[in-house]
């Protein structure tokens, strides 16, 4: 049996995963459950190289079902489990790097649940899933927040009574291992001294202003909900819009969430979908407006980023729209124009690493994120 070190990425409905060799760290296996924890579970393995190994059915819909179902898929494969490695989205301010997860760790981030209320909830029960199976395993929580340590404490800031930022109620920033993962490719840009907005879009949209590699302020704040128009999430809404849903539609604090995390972003617009994918391919005024609302939202932080920054080099695209999707790019790029970005369409429709002429005053990239990888070499002093 050859041991592994797994990358664990949960989400509410998926559960993506990579295994490493544990003496080379190279990649062996790529996983993904679909139906996360439902009905109509799905595992997916494929090589390093992306090649089909597996597509399996899962019965049941328990969490635990799931992830049991990953280790007897590795073990099949002469894989077996040396340490575990948890994306997890909130630290709160408790956490700036990653940390072996002990009882009394587990006691903490079930303090951050409130925080996270969507996400924090399922890394708990992956993790408790993997410790029902061996208690003795090595496991490592790796904080999404934790890139974000590095802003000044002007932007960390609300603008309310001193306690309640005291208490933990302020700004955190989110998709910190997509960012940091950006961020150690910067000197391979030509980009390690520069000012840098990275724009993490997907389901989950959000963008960091960058400075030498260093987030200095970011469009997520106390949730994930804040900032760019996201899937099924609205960014930046006026609070008021809470009270008046709540003061004059009867709504209680679930359905308020309900909404605000599953009923608006590109589906509440749009009417039809959280897909890119699909708002693209309509011809529906509603999702053209889904999309265009997108992109002007994207545009207008990257503008506000700039502005932390006192200037801007460069933009980079990642993520699941970021990396796939050339017209959204496109979009954005060319009102960026008047900034001095140069739009190479055929670079951007041939997926190029680098989206803009040569001749452009500023550069825009594309650049795959690799959120597990990162998560393998920040905890690299924990594996031993």
């Amino acid at each position: 049996m050859r041991k592994v070190h797994l990358a664990i990425n949960a989400g509410s409905a998926t559960l993506k995963f990579r295994a490493y060799a544990a003496d080379s760290h190279g990649l062996l296996v790529k996983g993904l459950v679909e139906h996360f924890g439902q009905d109509g579970g799905r595992l997916t393995l494929t090589d390093g190289k992306g090649l089909p190994l597996l597509k399996q059915e899962l019965a049941g819909t328990g969490r635990d079902l799931a992830v049991a179902a990953v280790i007897n898929a590795l073990a099949d494969r002469q894989l077996t489990v040396a340490a575990v490695l948890h994306r997890v989205v909130h630290g709160g301010n408790r956490f700036s790097e990653p940390v072996r997860l002990t009882p009394q760790v587990r006691v903490s981030l079930e303090e951050f649940v409130a925080l996270a209320p969507l996400h924090q909830p399922v890394s708990l029960a992956v993790i408790d899933a993997f410790t029902a199976l061996d208690e003795r395993l090595l496991q490592i929580a790796c904080f999404d927040t934790a890139f974000h340590s590095s802003q000044p404490e002007v932007a960390t800031r609300f603008g309310i009574a001193r306690h309640w930022h005291a208490e933990g109620v302020r700004r955190y920033g989110f998709h910190g291992l997509s960012y940091a993962a950006i961020a150690h490719r910067l000197p391979e840009l030509g980009l390690a001294e520069a000012k840098v907005v990275v724009c993490h879009l997907g389901s989950g949209a959000s963008a960091c202003a960058m400075v030498q590699g260093r987030s200095v302020a970011s469009s997520m704040g106390f949730s994930a909900v804040d900032g760019l128009l996201m899937g099924t999430r609205p960014g930046a809404l006026d609070p008021e819009v809470l009270l008046y849903w709540m003061e004059h539609e009867g709504m209680g604090v679930a359905e308020v969430r309900r909404e605000l995390y599953k009923n608006s972003g590109l589906l509440g617009v749009s009417g039809l979908s959280a897909d890119m994918r699909e708002l693209l391919a309509s011809h529906a005024p509603a999702a053209r407006e889904a999309v265009e609302l997108f992109c002007y939202r994207v545009v207008r932080e990257i503008g506000a980023l700039a502005a932390a920054m006192k200037g801007l080099d460069a933009v980079i695209f990642t993520a699941g729209i970021g990396e796939r999707s050339p017209e959204i790019r496109a979009r954005v790029v060319k009102q960026l124009g008047w900034l001095g970005f140069e739009l190479d369409l055929s670079a951007n429709l041939a997926q190029a690493r680098r989206l803009t002429t040569p001749a452009s005053p500023r550069s825009a990239w594309m650049i795959p994120t690799d959120e597990e990888g990162e998560m393998l070499r920040s905890a690299a002093a924990l594996l031993g």
